[in-house]
């Protein structure tokens, strides 16, 4: 409920930097973009002057000098249009980007838990919802361009006779508050459909990350169903958007062609009169044509400022949300240790343990909850102020150091990590700086897959690993943490795809690659529990044993229960 009543200030926020930003283009493209209406304007003008004077002067110089004075206009029109559109389009495709970096960095960043976004909902608003709140830089300028076709065009016909231009400007008034009052109808429905087309491809996301499952248990069909039914209801709302784009539209081009309607009747009626002379007569029928253009633009530009400003409150949510943890200033010392100190959170209770500097200890827990936990906290995707007892990192305490300096230097790798669309090597080292690559890959045993493939660590992976075995994506997932060769790191359930054999020659690798560094491993296995220096044992969120696992199996009845296998 917060980050809602946040947004639209937030959102309005966002429309100012974008426009801020971007004040020196939009200058030149409203100075651009005026010129081409006033161009425009110009046209119709002209045509009448030339034929009030033609009547007068009969000449071919006259004709010659009329024909001069037209082509200048459009070349004028022409080269306006051309250059404007592009310093605006160009200033445009700028500022999306700014904001989809800005939306995809904050995204990739853990916020708080009351914060109900979703995967695929900053995926919508990192694209669409950029690119429509960007559109503000074009919209600002056509907007005034439009303001300057038709007040040269009142001034003209006012000129002419003060009733028609009067006539412009009082349209042009009661069009623009008819159509301000049905531009609010647009920006609530478009707020809406954004929010239904988000969750939307949120339900997509989800489907395909737990699309082996699903196969799995044969829940293909509930899922389809239930994918059906947000899509349905984000249909709905598009076309009731549509519907109500469409009545705008149809208003809006009524309205324009009854005030030009009445601007040419008004117009002829003074020519019969004879108060305004032929070549007026022929310059306000053209104007009346005219003008239908840049009343139009003038209309559309509420419809469009309303979606970019609905699109700005969507962005708000991603880039307001609260972050996890109140970062800190402080950095961690190299090397180091790490310490938990009577932490209570979730499943556990008075949780306390210390791996000194270069140990490499292993965490047996009986409850698979608890282990989930412990990693939760480690990862700072539990902030500190969310449980309670203390976490330390080579002796500082977690909630006083930045979340980027934490994880420089303590990785946890989930049991889940993610498989990206790419190479084998992209996936192992993404930054491309790691400098142990090929002990990474030994490491873990993706040597069978690098060498399986002519490509070798260049062998193309498609997105999520769907190419790749369970076993395959979790070596990687594996290979990757080791690469990173940080400080302190922390594994949880490394092996659960790999087969016996081959989960035996992981943990001795990894011991061996791990040697001297700090290393936690959460792990039910056998074989990483005979590796590590020491087993620390959880039962009911606290350490109940210790020892090493040999010792444990020989001494201990509920643990050689719990992981002899």
């Amino acid at each position: 409920m917060t980050t809602d009543t946040r947004g639209p200030r937030a959102g309005a926020g966002i429309l100012r930097t974008a426009l801020r930003r971007n004040i020196g283009a939009m200058a030149w493209g409203t100075v651009l973009m005026g010129l081409y209406q006033a161009g425009e304007t110009a046209f119709p003008i002209a045509l009448g002057l030339i034929v009030e004077h033609t009547m007068q002067d009969r000449t071919l110089g006259s004709l010659g000098l009329s024909i001069a004075a037209l082509a200048v206009i459009i070349t004028t029109v022409s080269l306006s249009w051309r250059f404007g559109m592009r310093v605006l389009q160009k200033a445009n495709t700028t500022e999306a980007h700014r904001w989809r970096v800005r939306v995809a960095a904050c995204g990739l960043q853990p916020v708080a838990r009351d914060v109900d976004l979703k995967s695929g909902e900053v995926l919508t608003i990192a694209t669409e919802d950029a690119d429509q709140t960007a559109d503000i830089i074009e919209v600002v300028p056509l907007l005034i361009s439009s303001l300057v076709a038709v007040v040269v065009a009142a001034l003209a016909l006012g000129l002419a006779d003060v009733r028609l231009g009067a006539l412009v400007i009082l349209g042009t008034v009661a069009i623009l508050s008819v159509l301000s009052v049905m531009s609010g109808r647009i920006g609530s429905s478009t707020r809406e459909q954004q929010a239904r087309v988000a969750r939307a491809g949120a339900k997509v996301a989800d489907l395909i990350t737990g699309l082996r499952p699903l196969h799995g248990f044969g829940g293909n069909h509930a899922a389809f169903l239930s994918y059906r039914k947000v899509s349905t209801e984000a249909r709905r709302q598009a076309v009731t958007v549509a519907r109500v784009n469409g009545a705008y539209a149809g208003t809006a081009l009524a309205l324009n062609a009854v005030l030009a309607g009445a601007v040419t009747l008004t117009a002829g009626w003074l020519a019969v009169e004879g108060r305004i002379s032929v070549g007026e007569l022929v310059m306000a029928v053209g104007l009346a044509q005219f003008i239908m253009e840049p009343l139009k633009m003038f209309a559309e530009m509420p419809k469009y400022v309303m979606m970019a400003r609905a699109s700005a409150e969507r962005m708000a949510l991603v880039l307001t949300a609260p972050p996890v943890a109140a970062s800190g200033a402080e950095r961690p010392a190299a090397g180091g240790d790490l310490e938990l100190d009577g932490v209570c959170h979730g499943s556990l209770d008075g949780l306390t343990f210390r791996v000194p500097a270069g140990e490499f200890v292993a965490v047996s827990a009986y409850q698979p909850r608890a282990a989930a936990d412990l990693a939760s906290v480690l990862a700072v995707n539990t902030p500190p102020e969310a449980y309670d007892g203390v976490v330390r990192v080579s002796g500082r305490k977690i909630g006083e150091l930045s979340v980027e300096a934490v994880r420089a230097h303590m990785l946890v790798n989930p049991y889940d990590g993610e498989i990206f669309a790419g190479t084998l090597r992209t996936n192992i080292d993404p930054s491309g700086t790691s400098r142990t690559v090929p002990e990474a890959v030994e490491a873990s045993m993706l040597t069978d897959v690098v060498a399986l493939h002519r490509e070798g660590l260049d062998h193309a992976v498609r997105d999520r690993g769907a190419n790749l075995s369970g076993g395959q994506r979790q070596r990687l997932s594996l290979a990757r943490a080791l690469a990173a060769d940080t400080d302190v790191l922390v594994l949880h359930d490394p092996t659960t795809a790999v087969d016996a054999v081959t989960e035996q020659l992981v943990a001795r690798n990894i011991a061996k690659l791990r040697r001297g560094r700090t290393t936690l491993v959460i792990t039910s296995s056998p074989a990483l529990l005979d590796a590590a220096d020491r087993v620390l044992v959880l039962d009911g969120g606290a350490v109940v044993a210790e020892d090493s696992h040999r010792n444990l199996l020989a001494t201990n009845p509920d643990y050689c229960h719990a992981v002899a296998r």
